[in-house]
């Protein structure tokens, strides 16, 4: 067989697998306005309802939607699975970190300092020692140490931006700063953040995820590009998501280290597949979807439309 029919083969071998994806919706709540979404160890996902200051639960078997209210003036932006099995959430309109137990459905609210600012907080992400970090686009960045309780917060050190957080394979924590167009490294010991620079200047760095291998993957709004990062050699790479004004918004690898975005130019979530360099879109069935962030478990990808009022997920 010849290199050309070589590679007319995979490319359609990759365009059957793509297609072979089933894409299914759950709605939610009217006015929820999902946001984060965070698949649970039983099979449910958690979501936060921005909209309507809840968490939720869907069970996707059924369809069935549960919603715990979190308090007065609660607008959650992030929610994930912690060690413990509880959904941690980000609320911004109560200044707080909060923890739902899975069983109970309690909620315990852990504020920012009385004397901490509004602080717009967004998403977190927990460390290789069991730390619970978190972001606040007002400038800053803080800690949970679920263990005591007790919250910490620090000054990002350009201020306003703070945005997408994650933790490496090694508990590495870094976070991207949207209004500073810059990632950056938490060192746990002292909480200092050390900035890295992107190599396009006001890029928009949003949100990051790293791989199996440690590379972090950066979602760049004001570019259009997803670039990845590598510590280790200190170097960039990076690629402009297809069609003429491409927003990516959330970012995050997947368990076979594919690399999921929300291009919010195209009204999709997008596959991107590193080895061959190959973007998938699966657009919305309904206009104006704002998919925000992404998680998911083996074989499939969560995200939620904030626009629409559903959560939608990719199963492969």
């Amino acid at each position: 067989m010849t290199m050309r029919a070589l590679l007319l083969l995979a490319a359609l071998l990759a365009s059957t697998s793509a297609l072979a994806a089933e894409v299914r919706y759950y709605p939610v709540p009217d006015g929820s306005a999902p946001h984060d979404v965070a698949p649970a160890p039983d099979g449910t996902v958690w979501y936060t309802g921005q909209g309507n200051g809840t968490l939720g639960r869907l069970d996707p078997a059924t369809g069935e939607v549960e919603e715990v209210p979190l308090g007065e003036g609660s607008a959650p932006h992030g929610v994930i699975v912690g060690p413990d099995g509880a959904a941690w959430v980000t609320d911004g309109g109560q200044n707080a970190i909060v923890r739902v137990d899975p069983q109970s459905l309690k909620v315990d609210l852990f504020p920012l300092p009385q004397d901490a600012p509004p602080a717009n907080l967004n998403t977190a992400a927990f460390d290789g020692a069991g730390v619970l970090w978190f972001t606040g686009q007002n400038g800053i960045y803080g800690r949970l140490d679920p263990k005591h309780g007790r919250v910490e917060v620090f000054d990002a050190p350009r201020g306003r931006g703070p945005y997408g957080i994650d933790a490496t394979p090694a508990g590495e924590v870094w976070y991207a700063s949207l209004a500073g167009s810059h990632i950056a490294r938490i060192d746990p010991a002292t909480g200092a953040a050390e900035i890295v620079e992107p190599p396009t200047p006001g890029q928009g760095a949003r949100r990051i995820w790293a791989d199996s291998k440690g590379r972090l993957w950066i979602s760049e709004w004001n570019s259009g590009q997803l670039s990845r990062y590598d510590p280790g050699g200190r170097s960039w790479k990076s690629w402009r998501l297809p069609g003429d004004g491409p927003k990516p918004y959330a970012v995050y690898v997947d368990e076979r280290d594919r690399v999921w975005l929300t291009d919010f130019g195209a009204n999709a979530v997008v596959l991107f597949e590193p080895e061959s360099a190959r973007f998938t879109a699966f657009p919305s069935d309904r206009t104006n979807a704002n998919v925000r962030q992404l998680l998911g478990r083996d074989g499939e990808v969560w995200g939620a439309e904030s626009g629409t009022d559903r959560l939608v997920v990719i199963r492969d």
